[in-house]
């Protein structure tokens, strides 16, 4: 945060800018550091959120404005190695935002994998766990094979803090089925390997749900965390209680799970303009 003073002392004293502005773009630099990381798949899983909570255009515009003359101060600052603030010259970014999936695109998600395979039957059990769970990537990647019992899994979520996330059936049968037809095959504590046995990374990941989505013939561009977005969104458009939201999903704060409430009743306008006759 020793950063963000500079850079809020650099605005205040060279670029002549209001102080509404500098106070708005301090608040959007702050909310970003305080839960993603530096760099342009944190920038990316945040503009995902703040589409998924509802924001305006014009308030995901004025971030994603504030974020790249912050990253281009960090780096003729020598704080950063890379200019990040390249990235983020281009519209393409936007193209880059997750969305939340529709039933009928998960489906077709999870469908995606060949479970008679090594790596689809990996695959399978991933994906089945993100929708089935709403677990992080981080948390998926960090999943070893002591941490799932016969309805639940316990992960290690931000802080370190432990917790205890219900799992769905399916996820649960495909994760058996991985098991006991491939994953025996390799040593250590993973539960999810590569074909040469270490423990999968983010990135891997990332690059599978792609590959997957392509072949789903799903049009929006998606990323791990869509699902997360998506299993929350579900889980709310079905009736379930705010609070069990925020508990599977690890939120330390109700107000980050309520920006969810934003994704049902945009959906809901939706629904309303599409069928109602007198709209």
């Amino acid at each position: 945060m020793n950063h963000l003073s500079d850079f809020v002392a650099y605005l205040q004293s060279e670029k002549g800018l209001s102080h509404n502005t500098v106070e708005a773009y301090e608040r959007d630099i702050r909310t970003f550091l305080e839960k993603y990381p530096i760099g342009i798949e944190g920038v990316i899983q945040h503009l995902g959120d703040l589409k998924a909570w509802g924001y305006a255009s014009s308030s995901i515009a004025r971030c994603l404005i504030a974020l790249k003359v912050f990253f281009r101060f960090l780096f003729r600052e020598h704080i950063l190695t890379e200019n990040i603030s390249l990235l983020l010259e281009t519209p393409k970014i936007w193209q880059l935002v997750p969305e939340v999936l529709t039933q009928e695109e998960v489906t077709r998600l999870l469908a995606a994998p060949d479970p008679q395979i090594f790596l689809g039957a990996r695959d399978s059990a991933i994906l089945e766990m993100f929708y089935g769970s709403g677990l992080r990537v981080s948390e998926v990647c960090a999943l070893t094979l002591y941490s799932i019992d016969e309805t639940s899994v316990k992960v290690t979520g931000k802080g370190g803090k432990e917790r205890v996330v219900p799992v769905g059936r399916a996820a649960l049968k495909a994760v058996d089925h991985y098991l006991l037809n491939y994953r025996d095959r390799f040593s250590g504590d993973a539960l999810f390997v590569t074909s040469r046995g270490k423990g999968i990374e983010r990135v891997g990941v990332w690059k599978m749900i792609k590959r997957y989505a392509i072949k789903a013939e799903i049009q929006k561009t998606i990323s791990p965390h869509t699902l997360r977005h998506s299993f929350a969104t579900h889980l709310l458009d079905h009736g379930a209680d705010l609070r069990i939201i925020q508990e599977m999903l690890g939120h330390a704060h109700i107000s980050t799970t309520d920006r969810y409430t934003h994704v049902s009743q945009s959906r809901l306008q939706e629904a309303f303009s599409q069928f109602h006759p007198r709209k």
